[in-house]
């Protein structure tokens, strides 16, 4: 998605992963494009919080890149979210690009840069340092785009170290207090719900102003489709009709859940960091949401919880990571792909694991944490039945506004069902690419 999904499920960090450069050393920072002797210092951008799995394993990685490469420094700066995916096109059209930085995955992000030339073409080091046998077909996906920026072919211009997909995490403790049992299926999912609105409880945590209600929405339709119907919506590959009936399934079953006060009205105009501090406070028993929340949710939480995939569906939201893309004008490119090569070492891949993220490439015996190897291995799962179906806002530009959008004005009634998915059908064929 925008993977604005992200956007407020992670706080931003003020690490410095080394001294800064002093002003003489800065001027002599750059390098040739090959990366070659005089290059002393790797700007690095992301944006992953210092708690969160991947900030814990870069942080790590950073650590080991020093110590293989005397006297070279990482320059971490902190970008936010927002100011990467706003400022990136221009950013990294000038002389300021860094070396390596972390961008959103799908069409209508680390697509578009590369439609526009602002990206390195990595397939050389993908083959010659094996990259490409680390990751599972359905994780490579998001790092290949065509000459138009589609995904799934052509260049690879980015190289994820972890993945992600959807759950259901559960509250244990208030389902254990109102004698709920925890759903194993579809059909005791809507049953516990119903229990615990007659409780007087909302069973669903929901942010109707960014990516959670649309999510929901979005593994509602999931739960009705299968492969072909993916790659039909996110890759162009037949005719996407909004008003079939999976997705008509979706829009009237989310606007049913909110009359029946699985969702509170109220949430139209929250954020996602609303949906998951209420979850983390014990206000809502379930949350559907993503395993970019696992580490937080490992620290915070103050009660007893699980998680469990989304009960009855071979499909769920979910992809590779967030990409490392080298910029077409980075000085040091070099060392940008000894970095990258880094995260992917089973040192850091354990490491990124056992902090609650979902590397792809960890050796899963080396992972301690009993709620770490569930998420691996559930995600695992998804992966061998090639159950990881992006997500909603990926296959146009502006989707996602359109989303959010629309399904605030199904939550509230000012839309119905399907006056919601001809707006929904409208933009898309608006925004498809002509191929």
């Amino acid at each position: 998605m925008l993977t604005a999904r992200r956007r407020t499920a992670r706080r931003l960090t003020t690490l410095t992963a080394a001294a800064l450069c002093g002003a003489l050393l800065l001027s002599a920072c750059g390098g040739s494009d090959s990366g070659s002797g005089d290059a002393k210092t790797l700007r690095l951008w992301h944006y992953e919080g210092p708690d969160s799995a991947m900030g814990v394993a870069w942080n790590a990685a950073i650590k080991e890149f020093e110590a293989q490469h005397p006297g070279v420094q990482v320059k971490f700066e902190e970008k936010g979210f927002e100011q990467i995916q706003k400022t990136a096109p221009m950013v990294l059209n000038s002389s300021d690009a860094p070396d390596l930085m972390e961008y959103n995955k799908g069409n209508a992000t680390a697509g578009q840069l590369s439609k526009q030339g602002l990206l390195t073409d990595l397939g050389a080091e993908v083959t010659a340092r094996g990259w490409d046998k680390k990751l599972s077909a359905a994780v490579a996906t998001t790092s290949r785009y065509d000459a138009n920026g589609v995904m799934g072919s052509g260049k690879w211009y980015g190289v994820p170290d972890y993945a992600e997909y959807t759950m259901v995490f559960y509250n244990k403790d208030l389902f254990a207090k109102y004698g709920i049992a925890r759903p194993k299926t579809f059909d005791e999912l809507t049953a516990a719900m119903d229990a615990f609105v007659k409780k007087g409880v909302t069973p669903l945590a929901n942010a109707g102003a960014e990516y959670v209600a649309q999510q929901y929405l979005y593994q509602l339709a999931l739960s009705k489709a299968d492969r072909s119907w993916v790659d039909s919506y996110q890759l162009y590959q037949g005719k996407t009709d909004f008003h079939d009936p999976a997705w008509t399934y979706a829009a009237d079953t989310f606007a049913d859940w909110v009359r029946k006060g699985y969702i509170s009205k109220k949430s139209t105009g929250s954020k996602a960091e609303d949906a998951g501090v209420s979850w983390i406070q014990g206000k809502a028993p379930i949350l559907f949401s993503g395993s970019w929340w696992y580490g937080r949710f490992q620290s915070e939480a103050k009660f007893d919880w699980d998680s469990g995939l989304w009960p009855g569906s071979e499909l769920t939201l979910g992809s590779g990571g967030n990409l490392w893309v080298v910029p077409k004008n980075a000085k040091n490119k070099e060392l940008a792909y000894d970095f990258i090569d880094i995260t992917l070492s089973k040192k850091i891949q354990n490491l990124l694991g056992d902090k609650g993220g979902v590397p792809v490439a960890a050796d899963a015996s080396a992972v301690t944490d009993p709620r770490a190897k569930a998420l691996i291995e559930n995600f695992n799962a998804l992966s061998a039945r090639d159950g990881l179906a992006f997500y909603p806002d990926w296959p146009v530009n502006g989707f996602y506004d359109v989303l959010v959008s629309e399904t605030q004005k199904l939550m509230t009634g000012a839309e119905k069902p399907d006056g919601y998915l001809s707006a929904l059908q409208k933009a898309y064929d608006k925004g498809v690419p002509q191929r």
